[in-house]
């Protein structure tokens, strides 16, 4: 279209779309679903996860330990165990997920089955609806196969309590093997790069299949894929709260099709201001690397967080990103697990000095917020902190950090539709007031 073709319908963009902030305030209206304190309107019920940061003494919100449960259990508990027979604990937390109570050995080891023979992909699948206008991001291609393959299945209308744990388990199974297949399309389309495309080896775990398909040679240790598990284990569910959970649980109580569903949870998760964040953390991370001359002085690291905070550095938005959350306050339990595993990786080797370098972020950012800002905030480090630091030990690309993320949360938001289809029983409609009072005269197109 030639340039003087072009309406510029944007030009009022903000004008139009601007609703003075104190009239939020003027109606007590939750912005973000979010007390004025920061905490959430409670919206629902849920048996399935929670997410502890604080506690409301006498109408305070006063900050507490972190804790994260699933079903009642601890996640500390629940991957605590290192023994060699446990090395793997994804598979167990999603059957925990979706069916409410941990495995026996028997029942763990036909849901495992059950993974296994759903990982196959409809024939001609990849080559047509995977490598065929491949986008630039991967997150993209997860919504677009899962919706493709709603064609793929003869009863995707089916509401039955059979059909939805048969197609949760489909795509647990499934979306890992879509984003490493989806990862080499991309390179390929992009970069001119060669299309690997390994079969899946069955009997591996979901953290094995993934570093098996992904690695050009299939090698890799036992120490990377325990680390993986746990990552995957991390990210399956964060309770009903969480931004992508929650357009699961709006777009279930509508009564539309799971493959709707989950598509829609992944254009959430997708977002900058949730799963993306992890980007977000990387490229800042980056920036102060090559703006800090010594790692290992706090003194120079502080100034660099004193310039973030002031809106001098990176994008100049005046976060840390890395540091604090919507829930945790003192301390974000899926950080220190993270934060553990990464000092393992790194110690004696070459990561050490960005690890060490990621403590001083974590210790020192309250600090010079204070400083500079002259408020006392409850902030710890999130985890996504360290995570995108693990995955890079990993030799895991970038461009799969929020799918990874992805395929771990498929558990957990089945775990919620379920929830929803059974209990919720109403359509999820929360008012908006109108700002606008009386009514506009209209007016005839030759007196505009």
């Amino acid at each position: 279209m030639q340039d003087e073709h072009k309406i510029a319908l944007y030009e009022n963009f903000t004008a139009i779309n601007s609703i003075d902030p104190s009239v939020y305030e003027q109606y007590d209206v939750k912005r973000g679903l979010r007390n004025a304190d920061g905490t959430g309107v409670v919206a629902g019920l849920t048996n399935i996860a929670n997410v502890h940061g604080y506690v409301v003494s006498d109408g305070e919100k006063v900050a507490d330990e972190g804790s994260l449960r699933y079903r009642g259990y601890d996640v500390y508990d629940l991957l605590g165990d290192d023994s060699a027979e446990r090395r793997f604990n994804f598979e167990e937390v999603a059957y925990l997920l979706l069916m409410g109570e941990l495995p026996t050995q028997e029942q763990l080891d036909r849901f495992i089955a059950a993974l296994d023979a759903e990982r196959e992909l409809p024939d001609g699948f990849t080559a047509s609806m995977i490598m065929r206008d491949t986008p630039p991001d991967i997150m993209n291609v997860l919504a677009r196969t899962i919706l493709l393959l709603y064609a793929y299945d003869e009863s995707a209308e089916d509401r039955s309590a059979q059909h939805e744990v048969h197609t949760a388990i489909s795509l647990i199974s499934r979306l890992p093997r879509i984003m490493v297949l989806t990862y080499f399309a991309k390179r390929a389309r992009y970069n001119n790069e060669s299309m690997i495309m390994h079969r899946f080896v069955p009997g591996q775990s979901t953290a094995e299949t993934i570093l098996s398909m992904l690695r050009p040679d299939r090698q890799f240790t036992a120490e990377e894929a325990r680390m993986l598990d746990i990552m995957l284990c991390l990210h399956a569910e964060h309770g009903g709260g969480n931004n992508s959970t929650f357009v699961t649980r709006v777009l279930t109580s509508s009564d539309t099709d799971p493959y709707s569903t989950y598509a829609g949870a992944i254009g959430s998760l997708k977002g900058w201001k949730h799963g993306g964040a992890n980007h977000q953390v990387l490229a800042m991370q980056k920036d102060l690397k090559e703006n800090v001359a010594d790692w290992s002085s706090e003194g120079q690291v502080a100034d660099y967080l004193a310039k973030l905070v002031n809106k001098q550095a990176y994008d100049k938005s005046g976060l840390v990103y890395g540091m604090g959350h919507a829930v945790y306050t003192k301390s974000d339990p899926r950080a220190i697990i993270c934060k553990q595993f990464a000092e393992k990786l790194a110690t004696g080797t070459e990561y050490e000095a960005e690890y060490h370098l990621l403590e001083s972020i974590e210790r020192l950012a309250p600090e010079v917020i204070l400083r500079e800002k002259g408020t006392a905030k409850d902030m710890c480090a999130n985890v996504d902190m360290y995570s995108g630091f693990v995955y890079s030990m990993m030799g895991i690309p970038e461009d799969l950090f929020t799918p990874l993320f992805a395929c771990a949360r498929m558990s957990g938001w089945a775990a919620h539709r379920f929830e929803e289809i059974v209990s919720g029983k109403r359509i999820i409609r929360p008012a908006y007031k109108s700002t606008r009072s009386g009514v506009r005269p209209y007016v005839a197109m030759d007196e505009r």
